[in-house]
């Protein structure tokens, strides 16, 4: 299925020289969603997943009941919007391509998922990967973490990265790459 055709552009939104890039129209082409989180479950080899609200939640959640493999979602989530227990929370600064930002995430939604050995190896899902700010801000946080379960402690590790849509030419490839492999279904390339 060619994705690149489902999307839609909105030129210089939300601010002069940003192609904002709708993902919107999978939620009413339910072949072409379907197909995407297919793909996206094939491409997934963790049993946990971390994944950036909002959007990347509409393409992460649905592996809860179409994955024999995936098991657990790790919320990252805006100021304000995860309860927590003392020493749970943890914020990442990141920097999108708006400006800089706060995400958080918490201790308590790794713990639930499915260690393998001695670590929780997560796949990162967004929808849009255009600086890189967001997805290397957070999986440098989480594999600095530590989880202790049980009286043990595991390590943390983002194993691969997927995203819907890919700007090839606005990030650091190599940067990105030394971290974990890096999967997108369409890549729009500059002008």
């Amino acid at each position: 299925m060619n994705y690149k055709e489902v999307i839609n552009h909105y030129p210089d939104f939300p601010k002069p020289g940003i192609d904002f890039i709708d993902i919107i129209p999978f939620m009413s082409n339910k072949e072409a969603f379907n197909q995407l989180i297919a793909d996206i479950d094939a491409n997934t080899h963790c049993p946990n997943v971390v994944t950036v609200e909002a959007r990347g939640f509409l393409f992460a959640a649905p592996l809860l009941t179409q994955s024999k493999l995936v098991q657990n979602i790790v919320p990252i989530r805006k100021k304000g919007k995860l309860p927590y227990a003392e020493g749970d929370l943890r914020g990442v600064q990141i920097m999108k391509e708006y400006g800089p930002d706060q995400v958080y995430y918490r201790l308590s939604d790794i713990a639930a998922g499915k260690p393998e050995g001695d670590t929780f190896y997560l796949t990162f899902i967004d929808d849009i990967l255009a600086t890189g700010g967001t997805a290397v801000g957070i999986s440098e946080a989480l594999n600095k973490e530590r989880i202790s379960l049980d009286g043990k402690e595991y390590k943390v590790k983002v194993k691969e990265f997927i995203f819907l849509v890919e700007f090839p030419d606005l990030y650091d490839h190599a940067l990105l790459e030394s971290i974990a492999p890096v999967k997108s279904f369409v890549q729009i390339k500059g002008e």
